[in-house]
């Protein structure tokens, strides 16, 4: 099975998420849908897909989700920066 840690964002960027699933479609499209109107992405609009990394190891992913949210925001804004410069939304080219 394949797990993936991801960072949403609004639309400004001002606002990011980080989150970990085995199913990367499945979660963006509830984030994005506002599933859990309740939810921190829900209240902030948070709902661009701009950062994703894989594995096959639920407890290295879970690892990393900790990683990452224990970074600061500079650090968080490299990581994203690295992969996708412009903040692009890549939603949809996770789609099948």
């Amino acid at each position: 099975m394949t797990y993936y840690v991801y960072i949403l964002s609004n639309s400004t960027n001002v606002t990011i998420y980080t989150g970990v699933t085995n199913d990367l479609v499945r979660r963006v499209y509830e984030h994005r849908h506002e599933q859990d109107p309740n939810s921190f992405t829900a209240r902030y609009g948070v709902h661009k897909l701009v950062y994703f990394e894989e594995t096959s190891d639920v407890r290295a992913a879970i690892e990393r989700e900790k990683q990452i949210k224990s970074w600061s925001r500079a650090k968080k804004n490299k990581l994203i920066e690295k992969k996708n410069p412009r903040w692009a939304d890549l939603y949809e080219t996770i789609l099948p």
